[in-house]
C-alpha cells in the first residue's frame, strides 16, 4: 500500500531534482529515502525516476504519478488541518526567478501574489525553469519569453533593450554612438546572469574586441556597483540601471529581451487556484504596465 511517506519522499525527490538534497530537505539518510523510493517504484509496478551521475529526471509513468502525488499531498494537508482553522490556507506557489529580474519588479510581484499564495521562490536558469515548469517542481516562472510565445498561461511583462553601460564619470560619456573597435582598450565586467553573454562575447569577438576582465558575477548588483565604481564596463538590460552609470550606446549592439510570467496550465486550472490566478494575473499585468511606462520607456 503507498503511504504518505512514499509521497512525501517522491514529491522531495522531484522538487529538489536530487536525492541528496531531497533527504536535507525532509530530514532523512539518503540510503532511507533511495529505499523508500524504491519501495514506492515496486508498488506502482514501473520505475518512476531515470537516474545518472548528472540529474535525476521522471520517467513517463513518473510524470503521470506526479499531479496524483500532488493532490494527494493536498489531501493530506488540508486533512491535517481539518477543524483546526476558520480562515482557508493560502494556496502553495512555487514560483520560478531567473537571476536577472529587477528586485524592484519581483518585490511588486510578490508582494501582489502574497495575499493568495504562501510562496517560495526559486532562482535558475531559463532553460533549468522551463524544466521543472514542464516536470511540474515549480507552478510559474518569471522568465525571458520567446519570440511569439504568447498563450492565456502566459502575463508579458515588458521589453526592453540591453546596453552597454559606463561609470557616470567616463570619457565617452555624451558621446551619440562609439563603434565596438573604440571599446577595445575598456576593461569589462561579465554578468553571468545575462541571458545574452554568449551572443555578446561573440559580437566583440567579431570586432576584434578581446577585453580584459575585471570581475564575473552572478550578482548583477555588484557588477552594476563595479561599473559605477569605474573599475569596468558591461551589458546590462536598461530596467537594471542604477545611480552613478550612464548608458552608451554601441553600434549594431541591438540586443532586446521580453520579460513575461509563464504558468503551468495544469496548476491554474485546479478549482482552488483559477480564482486566485485571474485576479492575480490581472494584477501583475498592471503592475508591468506601470513599471514599464516609469522605468523601462524612461530609461529607454
Amino acid at each position: 500500500m503507498i503511504k504518505r511517506t512514499h509521497i512525501r519522499q517522491f514529491l522531495a525527490v522531484v522538487d529538489a531534482g536530487s536525492f541528496t538534497r531531497a533527504a536535507q530537505r525532509i530530514r532523512v539518510t539518503q540510503p532511507a529515502l533511495s529505499a523508500g523510493i524504491a519501495e514506492l517504484e515496486r508498488l506502482a509496478g514501473t520505475p518512476l525516476f531515470l537516474r545518472n551521475r548528472r540529474q535525476i529526471r521522471l520517467t513517463e509513468a513518473g510524470g503521470r504519478f506526479l499531479p496524483l502525488a500532488r493532490d494527494l499531498d493536498r489531501g493530506f494537508r488540508a486533512a491535517d488541518s481539518f477543524g483546526r482553522e476558520s480562515e482557508p490556507q493560502a494556496a502553495e506557489l512555487k514560483l520560478g526567478v531567473i537571476r536577472s529580474v529587477p528586485g524592484e519588479l519581483l518585490q511588486a510581484i510578490a508582494a501582489a501574489l502574497r495575499p493568495s499564495f504562501a510562496i517560495e521562490l526559486i532562482e535558475n536558469s531559463d532553460a533549468e525553469l522551463r524544466a521543472a515548469l514542464g516536470s511540474g517542481r515549480i507552478h510559474m516562472a518569471i522568465t525571458v519569453l520567446r519570440p511569439g510565445e504568447r498563450g492565456g498561461h502566459i502575463v508579458p511583462l515588458y521589453e526592453e533593450p540591453l546596453t552597454m553601460f559606463v561609470a557616470a564619470d567616463h570619457p565617452l560619456v555624451g558621446r551619440i554612438e562609439v563603434t565596438p573597435d573604440e571599446l577595445a582598450a575598456e576593461t569589462m565586467i561579465a554578468r553571468r546572469s545575462c541571458e545574452f553573454l554568449g551572443a555578446t562575447s561573440r559580437f566583440f569577438t567579431r570586432h576584434g574586441v578581446r577585453p580584459r576582465f575585471a570581475l564575473r558575477s552572478e550578482s548583477d548588483e555588484r557588477c552594476l556597483r563595479m561599473v559605477a565604481a569605474g573599475i569596468g564596463i558591461t551589458t546590462a538590460p536598461v530596467s537594471l540601471a542604477i545611480d552613478g552609470i550612464v548608458p552608451l550606446k554601441v553600434a549594431g549592439y541591438d540586443f532586446r529581451r521580453e520579460l513575461g510570467l509563464i504558468a503551468d496550465p495544469a496548476w491554474t486550472a485546479l478549482p482552488d487556484i483559477a480564482p486566485r490566478w485571474a485576479h492575480g494575473g490581472e494584477t501583475i499585468g498592471a503592475i508591468a504596465a506601470e513599471w514599464r511606462q516609469f522605468k523601462v520607456d524612461a530609461a529607454a
